[in-house]
């Protein structure tokens, strides 16, 4: 007969990702034991180009809803919106408990507040090396090094072996705030045996090691020695605290008062001053209304958008909207970040907006990257020592990069998954192998509605965007089916209508054809007409035009 030791070891766990494998975003992956789930992170992504009106989007949770009983926790490993963002809309279907470091929690609490839900979820904040147990699960928080502070990775001990998701990370021997990552407790866990390592590929294109944050003050240090007498305006992640940090102490050491702007910037530098995370020297910083009190040279602002977004503070800058700074010739610009994928054209649209008012523009050597390249990424395979590897947080060609360092470093090609959102993953001592595939995908966000916008709906909206729509009104009488008046017929983002008196004339007598063919013949069934009216008029825009143009007929009926 088995002991109980010997059937843990027949066991599986199930890895279960539901986003973050096909871009950088959406982070969320569910592990499965038995009757219980733990959840990692819950993330959302930006809107594509071809999302009109979206505002973001989220995974997809069909899966946890189903067996919402068996959930018990969710975990998270970091602050940034790609693993926090869609907290607030999908646990308003799935109240679970969450668990995160310090810093962590007070900016997903901002968040739950923002969404009157602060009573409703249960939070616990856990301190590096602590751990907590759920059902079979035993979750650690390990200390790693990021682009925000307290970040964590997770160790997730379950009878069928330990896992190890690194979350976003690199390491970073000179941290400005708080300590070097635990590699010591990497490499303990790599010697008790590491069944399973889901592992940052968003760097695993780049070779060598990713520069410590500290490098960036010198740079800062060099800059505003050599600009002493011009305005300094910085954009960067509002989340990237360590870089605000050297920016503030810059500008202190050169005499000059800080200005923050944009409302996740002021919100993120708050809740981190409150807590400790960074040190403003008493007199530093000042408000927005202030500025004007000092004079150019004396003064620094620190502001988001620097992934060219529309409404953030320093596009409306270059855009002369913003209502309290204009860019002046002279003032120089410091983008202290990478465009994310996607981003380029939008960067480089206010890159040239700010030239052309005549600032200075710097957008090189002023950022080092939060993700680990190839070097750190096999450090920590060595000391781990997985027997699976999956490439997680990352395009297909990170992870596909990530996949080749794990394979020279001796982890067999068998042993190596490529998931995708959706997979379930089976893991235990005598194997793995995606074993079944779960409802996964992107749920769209626009304004308060979550869902309701479909493909069907951003179809029509691209249509619309494309062509326009032409809207043909006519009336009918009740019983007798006789065209009482129209048809007329509404153009909007097709043609100018009075520089198109003739088109839509044309346009007018195929349409009343139509309806006069249907009428003959007796057709009383709307619908018929409307196709009727569809095919005829769209017949005739193409070959004229070449353009397709949504076409909405609108029958009314009147009893005389």
């Amino acid at each position: 007969m088995k002991t109980t030791m010997e059937e843990d070891i027949t066991k599986t766990v199930k890895i279960i990702p539901l986003g973050g494998l096909e871009q950088i975003g959406m982070n969320m992956t569910a592990f499965e034991f038995g009757d219980h789930i733990i959840v990692v992170d819950c993330g959302l992504s930006f809107p594509s180009d071809d999302m009109l009106g979206i505002d973001l989007v989220i995974p997809d949770v069909t899966y946890l809803k189903q067996n919402a009983d068996k959930i018990k926790g969710l975990f998270i490993t970091h602050g940034h919106e790609d693993h926090i963002g869609a907290i607030p809309y999908i646990l308003r279907e799935l109240n679970m408990p969450i668990y995160a470091t310090k810093l962590t929690m007070a900016i997903i609490e901002s968040k739950l507040k923002e969404h009157n839900m602060l009573r409703t979820v249960k939070r616990k904040v856990i301190r590096y090396g602590q751990s907590v147990n759920l059902g079979t699960f035993r979750v650690e928080f390990i200390r790693t090094n990021h682009s925000i502070a307290d970040a964590a990775a997770l160790a997730i001990f379950t009878p069928a072996g330990i896992i190890i998701h690194t979350g976003d990370f690199k390491i970073d021997y000179t941290p400005v705030f708080g300590d070097s990552a635990d590699l010591q407790r990497f490499g303990e866990l790599g010697k008790k045996g590491v069944l399973a390592l889901l592992c940052d590929s968003t760097n695993a294109v780049r070779p060598g090691f990713t520069m410590s944050e500290r490098s960036v003050g010198k740079t800062f240090d060099n800059i505003f020695a050599e600009h002493r007498h011009q305005r300094i305006i910085i954009a960067t992640f509002a989340s990237n605290v360590d870089r605000v940090q050297q920016i503030i102490n810059t500008a202190h050491k050169y005499g000059r008062k800080v200005v923050v702007e944009g409302r996740s910037m002021v919100n993120i530098i708050g809740i981190a001053s409150e807590l400790g995370y960074i040190k403003i020297p008493d007199g530093t910083l000042i408000d927005i209304e202030q500025l004007r009190n000092y004079p150019d040279e004396q003064t620094v602002l620190i502001t988001t958008g620097s992934q060219g977004e529309a409404m953030a503070a320093l596009s409306r800058m270059a855009a002369s909207v913003h209502k309290k700074v204009s860019i002046n010739p002279g003032d120089l610009v410091i983008f202290s970040s990478s465009p994310i994928p996607g981003n380029e054209k939008a960067v480089s649209k206010v890159i040239n907006e700010l030239i052309m008012k005549g600032a200075n523009v710097i957008f090189q050597d002023t950022h080092v990257s939060g993700h680990a390249c190839q070097e750190e990424i096999k450090l920590i395979y060595s000391l781990v020592r997985p027997r699976y590897a999956v490439p997680v947080h990352g395009e297909y060609r990170h992870r596909m990069a990530q996949a080749e360092i794990a394979e020279s470093l001796g982890i067999p090609k068998d042993q190596i998954f490529m998931l995708s959102s959706g997979d379930v993953l089976e893991v235990g001592q005598d194997g793995a192998a995606v074993v079944d595939q779960v409802t996964h995908g992107g749920i769209l966000v626009d304004g308060l509605g979550v869902g309701d916008v479909g493909n069907i709906v951003l179809r029509d909206r691209q249509n619309l965007s494309q062509d326009g729509i032409i809207i043909v009104v006519l009336t009918l009488e009740k019983y007798s089916n006789q065209l009482l008046a129209g048809p007329d017929i509404v153009s909007r983002g097709f043609v100018y209508v009075r520089e198109s008196e003739n088109l839509m004339e044309e346009a007018h007598d195929v349409v009343t054809m139509a309806v006069d063919e249907c009428l003959a013949k007796g057709t009383c069934d709307w619908s018929r007409i409307k196709n009727e009216i569809r095919d005829s008029l769209g017949d005739y825009l193409w070959k004229k035009m070449k353009r397709n143009p949504m076409i909405l007929p609108i029958i009314m009926e009147v009893s005389q």
